[in-house]
Order: structure tokens, then sequence, then C-alpha cells
């Protein structure tokens, strides 16, 4: 049996209650609106859910990889739009900083975004680059003390609202990922636009935006990591994004199956609730099953990520299949309520929505496949 220590339970308590008590009654207007719930960023940051993983001295709560899984998903639960926020922030922006940042980084950006003072994003996804992230064309190139930074990245989440992005640019003339580095781009930075946003099928509180790049200036300092190993670290980020973006799914999930519980023992049809018939407790079985399993992967990728191991084919398991089991389960909820199901009244119809996206970004759920296999054949 996996037990949480008294840290991660105080962690989970404390988040569930903010989730139901708060996040909750706003997910409806949220996802109705599209708009980003900058009070809920402001009362996560207090929680210090802003820097889950980032060590005190930096600004953040110095808390555990299985910590950052439970925060994610307790707040999923309730809104999958804010779980997104949170979780792109902390495993895409704070994340990368706080591993190969410099000591001069860490206290000039990674302090804002770990307090909750600023939110960030992660520039890598491209018109031409997607899946294959070596393909990106934005370039950086160094003069005098300034990189000079041009290109375009598509589908950032927190785009429109980040004030720090960790960005990818090839700055040497290597084919493929060998010529990429890592930077870290204030978002006032001269030549830096948000340009379209995207109107989504789902997580609509969350902004995905197009970053434009036109002879962008960012100090020669703002080099992330070493220059020309660009990909290590969006790989190394992407890992423990994975594990967030697992969390967020295992949440919605969750939230789909209390809401698909709750009203199978309303629904009465035949003159009895619908709770009674079999073809729903099967239904609700199998959801039930599937998110307890998702959860156990996710915490396994989350402990190895404790323990410094490896954990590249774990965090790929644990996406790929928290992923798909929302998908799943999100699409028996809508069953389960029917032709109510399918109205914007009930939540899980937002939650069949929010679920989709989880199988693709991150790390399509094919992507996921291959790191899983290619990790077995080499072992």
């Amino acid at each position: 049996m996996f037990d949480l220590s008294e840290e991660q339970k105080m962690i989970q308590d404390m988040v569930r209650d903010f989730a139901q008590n708060e996040v909750r009654p706003r997910a409806e207007q949220i996802d109705r609106t599209h708009e980003f719930p900058a009070d809920l960023v402001k009362k996560m940051a207090e929680l210090g859910l802003m820097g889950v993983e980032v060590p005190e001295q930096w600004g953040g709560a110095g808390m555990d990889p299985i910590c950052y899984a439970i925060a994610v998903e307790e707040v999923s639960a309730a809104c999958g739009s804010t779980g997104v926020i949170l979780s792109a922030h902390n495993s895409l922006a704070c994340a990368p900083i706080a591993k190969f940042g410099t000591d001069a980084q860490k206290e000039k950006h990674l302090k804002p975004l770990a307090s909750g003072q600023a939110v960030g994003c992660f520039g890598l996804t491209e018109p031409s680059a997607g899946s294959d992230a070596g393909a990106i064309k934005t370039r950086a190139e160094l003069k005098g003390k300034e990189w000079i930074i041009n290109g375009t990245k598509i589908f950032i989440t927190n785009g429109k609202e980040a004030k720090t992005c960790v960005l990818f640019a090839r700055s040497e003339d290597a084919p493929g990922h060998r010529g990429m580095s890592a930077f870290i781009v204030p978002t006032d930075a001269p030549g830096f636009a948000v340009g379209k946003l995207e109107e989504k099928l789902g997580i609509v509180g969350s902004s995905t935006a197009e970053l434009v790049l036109e002879d962008c200036r960012i100090p020669g300092e703002n080099l992330l990591g070493e220059r020309g190993q660009g990909f290590k670290v969006a790989m190394f980020t992407l890992d423990g994004g994975r594990i967030g973006i697992a969390a967020q799914a295992v949440g919605i999930a969750r939230g789909a199956l209390e809401a698909a519980v709750a009203f199978s023992k309303e629904r009465v049809q035949f003159g009895k609730p619908i709770a009674e018939f079999q073809a729903i407790q099967w239904m609700l079985a199998d959801m039930a099953t599937e998110i307890d399993a998702a959860r156990l992967l996710l915490w396994r990728a989350a402990a190895m990520k404790k323990a410094g191991v490896r954990y590249s084919k774990e965090s790929a398991m644990c996406k790929l299949y928290a992923a798909e089991a929302a998908e799943r389960a999100t699409t028996k909820a809508v069953q389960i309520h029917g032709g109510y199901g399918y109205v914007k009244d009930y939540p899980v119809e937002r939650f069949f929505r929010d679920a989709r996206i989880t199988s693709i970004y991150e790390g399509t759920s094919e992507i996921q496949r291959l790191v899983i296999a290619n990790s077995l054949l080499k072992e």
C-alpha cells in the first residue's frame, strides 16, 4: 500500500478544501466566460502552490514531487483550466530555471515565479515543430552582450499572462536538436509580442497563445544552461511536465466520477435510482478502477523523481495511461447522465471537453508510446 506522509496528507487536505470551496464554485463561470482566473492564481500563490517544488531559498514551498502531483489533481478535480495553469507554471517555467539556472537567474527570475508574483510559460512548439522538437526554426544570435531572437511559437499555455518565458531557439548551425539552446525571456523584452489567442475545445480559462519574436533582445546572461544544450533542458522539463499533466488528467477523471456517482443516486428511472442498475454500476466500477491505477502510476513516477533516479519511462507511462483513462471516464460520465450530460448545466460536459487535451499536449499518446518502447528496447 502506498501511504502518504503527514506532509503529503496535509497538502492534500489543504488543497482539496481550497479547490472544493473556492475553485469549484467558479469553474462554470470560467468555462463560460473564458476568463483567466487571476484571483484563484493569487490564492494559489498564498498557499505556496505556485512554487511547490522550488526550494524555500528561491521563494518556493520546498515540497516534493508527490505533493505537487496531489496539488494538481485536487485543483483539476474542480477546474481543469485552473489545474493546467498551475501545472504549466510549475513544471514548465519554474522547474527548468530551478534545475539549470544560475544563482543570479534564480534570484531574478525564479523567485517572482515561485512566490506567485509572476506567471511563467514554456516556448518550444512552433508551426513546423510539434512532436519533432528538433525541427524548431526560431533563431538566436549573440551580438555583443545581447541575444537577438527571431521566430514564432504557438500553443503556449499561459502565454498571454506570463511575465517570463523559458524559450528554445536555434543558436548553432548544427542540425536537429544539437543546435538548440534555452533562454529566459521576459515578456516585456523589446521585440516580444503575444499574437493570436486560440479558441479551444476545452480548458478555455487557460490562455493558449502565439508568441512572436522580432529582433527580440535579451541580455547575454539569460542563456539557460549550456549553449547548444537546449534539447537536454527541454527533455528534462517535459519528463517532469508529464507528471503534471497526468495529475491533471487524474483530477478531471475523478471530478467526472464524483459527479456521475452523485447523479446516479439522484436520477430515478423505472421507479428506482439508476445507481441500482448493473449497467451503471459497471461503468462506475471501471471508472474508479482506472482512476486508481492512473494515480498509482502517477505517484510512482513522482516518487522516482523524488528519489533522483531516471523516470522518463515511468512519467511517459503515467501520462499515457492517465490521459486515456480520463477520456474513457469522462465519456462514461456523460453516458451515465444521458441527455443531461450533453448540456452545460452539468459539469460532466466540461470535464469531457477538458479531458481531451491531456492525450495531446506535452507529448501525444503516440509519443509516450515511443518513449516507453525505446526505453524497453534499450534495457
